[in-house]
């Protein structure tokens, strides 16, 4: 929840990030206000601020990451904080240790924070019940990842100036995609027009309902769009076949040069990452000009950071 500080400004009160589903849009937009501010620590040539000085945060990571893995340790360095990574294959949990007591464990530690990734959906909203640490969702199962869909707002908001009344577009595989969720959560909530594409196996039932568009013809879902946004095909997820096969999906749903110019000529291509060239993407397209996917990683580190930030000063209310 958000409460009005001085001045009228929206001042942070919640303890976790846990999903976009629960947030306002004014939040959302603190947030992306916030990692505006700290968008610049990465130019300069000492990449550091004291902001979470004497805070540690451990980065529990119980599924494979690169990307947001790497982009948390970072963040929490540039916010000058004692850090901690673990995974599921070096912690006690390998020996048969339960998430709940690995979490108690690390909250004897005196950690002030926790950032989690989990291969169960609402694994950390369950946490987040009875850990006195901050906890953010660094995604789980098929149900959100919060601060990627931030990230993926906050460079439309960078690149197009807004995010109100634009056309914004994601192909792919969006029943088992975590990051389609938080985007489709806060991207209604900032006004956008979502209209999401993909086979009819992999579209989530009754995804309507939360204000998008489904369509199923990937030339008529580009048509000027503002933004395309990719998604791989998460075969990990998949416990039966929901398409012929590989080379079918990327000869009818795979995004080419000649296909995305149906988009408006200063379209901006995205992808969470990790790409399949040749599958979901064209290689030549993946490293256009008008493909974003670098920049995106990039600002990552900032939303990351503000994120850290806003809940750090809540813990500190709350010890």
């Amino acid at each position: 929840m958000t409460q009005n500080g001085q001045n009228g400004k929206i001042k942070w009160t919640r303890k976790d990030l846990l999903g976009l589903r629960d947030l306002s849009a004014e939040e959302i937009e603190l947030i992306l206000d916030t990692a505006k501010s700290f968008s610049e620590v990465s130019q300069r040539e000492v990449k550091k601020v004291p902001a979470l000085r004497g805070k540690t945060v451990v980065n529990l990571f119980l599924e494979p990451s690169t990307r947001t893995r790497v982009s948390f340790e970072l963040a929490e360095k540039r916010l000058s904080a004692d850090t901690i990574s673990m995974a599921s294959a070096g912690s006690s949990m390998s020996k048969g240790e339960s998430l709940w007591d690995t979490i108690a464990n690390i909250e004897a530690l005196k950690v002030d924070l926790i950032v989690m990734r989990h291969g169960s959906s609402g694994a950390p909203h369950r946490i987040s019940t009875y850990t006195r640490c901050g906890l953010v969702n660094a995604g789980d199962g098929i149900n959100e990842h919060p601060t990627q869909g931030l990230l993926d707002m906050f460079t439309l908001r960078e690149l197009k100036g807004k995010i109100k009344g634009l056309k914004v577009v994601f192909v792919g595989d969006i029943l088992h995609s975590r990051v389609a969720r938080s985007n489709v959560w806060g991207l209604t909530k900032l006004g956008a027009e979502v209209v999401i594409c993909g086979p009819k196996t992999l579209i989530p039932w009754g995804i309507e309902e939360l204000g998008v568009k489904v369509v199923h013809d990937v030339k008529k879902a580009i048509d000027g769009a503002d933004a395309v946004t990719l998604l791989r095909i998460q075969m990990e997820r998949q416990n039966e076949t929901l398409f012929p096969s590989i080379r079918e999906y990327a000869s009818t749903f795979g995004l080419k040069t000649e296909l995305f110019k149906l988009a408006k000529p200063d379209a901006i291509l995205m992808h969470p990452g990790p790409i399949n060239r040749g599958v979901e993407i064209e290689s030549a397209l993946a490293d256009s000009p008008q493909s974003y996917i670098l920049k995106q990683v990039t600002n990552g580190i900032a939303v990351r950071m503000a994120v850290l930030y806003l809940l750090s000063g809540v813990i500190k209310n709350e010890k």
